[in-house]
């Protein structure tokens, strides 16, 4: 990241080539328009150009892919907001997720075996609810544009989990 901020396009070149894949399908796990998704991914990018030495510069603990994510992840709730605002229409078709997500394996694999069991039992809906607010720091506001729901029905998904999870692992 120190390299690309001093404006190493070779750096910057092998960042986009170790992390994109990554990065795509993770944004995929959200949304299934690509082109939203090639969007969000050029403005990611550029924006990790632009301010990487912001990043290289700081005293942060984070990383520097946690930090894309977070670009990223902004990135895409505006995308909903603007297509939102073209449309008058639904703000985003979440892909059906086939296999647990890649953040569902880490959260558990990070937390006791109960824990692990309490989010299995949990609903799709409010699972994915509790990913966007808890794992990417989501406020209801950009959760709810990001699935596409109404802010309170965000609000009730969320007690229903902290009920749920509060109830299985007491």
């Amino acid at each position: 990241m120190r390299r690309t901020a001093a404006g190493d396009r070779h750096a910057f070149d092998e960042l986009y080539r170790r992390t994109s894949p990554w990065l795509a399908v993770r944004l995929r796990r959200r949304c299934s328009d690509d082109d939203v998704i090639a969007d969000v991914m050029q403005e990611t990018y550029l924006a990790v150009w632009r301010a990487a030495g912001d990043f290289a510069g700081s005293a942060t603990t984070g990383s520097a892919v946690g930090w894309m994510w977070t670009i990223a992840a902004n990135r895409l709730v505006d995308a909903f907001r603007r297509r939102a605002r073209q449309k008058d229409l639904p703000a985003v078709q979440l892909a059906a997720t086939v296999a647990p997500a890649a953040e569902d394996e880490v959260m558990a694999g990070r937390v006791g075996h109960d824990l692990e069991q309490a989010l299995l039992t949990l609903p799709d809906d409010v699972r994915q609810v509790l990913r966007a607010m808890v794992l990417d720091g989501l406020s209801v506001r950009e959760t709810s544009l990001l699935l596409g729901v109404p802010e309170g029905t965000v609000k009730t998904r969320a007690r229903r989990a902290r009920l749920a999870l509060r109830e299985a692992l007491s």
